[in-house]
């Protein structure tokens, strides 16, 4: 139980971080030219697709018995990593 608490505590923490990353990134899209406003929004969109899948699957593996949340964490970490790649891709374009 421990072992999932703390994976969770993490995960939770990254999300937030990455939260704010997309703030920023929208921040930066209401300042934007028209045409570069037309990219910021087609990755946040694709960004908050990926959160939203992130997002739905720590609630399923926070939910999940004790036995049960081992077999849910690939799937969770699979989409930490998509997600992860994304907003970093997403910050290193648009700096």
């Amino acid at each position: 139980m421990e072992k999932k608490k703390a994976h969770e505590e993490k995960l939770q923490a990254q999300l937030d971080e990455w939260d704010a990353k997309i703030d920023t990134l929208k921040a930066k899209a209401s300042k934007a030219e028209a045409d570069a406003k037309v990219n910021y929004h087609e990755t946040i969109e694709e960004l908050e697709k990926k959160r939203a899948d992130a997002k739905k699957r720590l609630q399923e593996f926070r939910e999940a018995s004790d036995d049960a949340w081992t077999e849910l964490k690939s799937g969770l970490d699979k989409a930490w990593s998509n997600l992860g790649s994304a907003v970093k891709s997403a910050t290193e374009k648009f700096k």
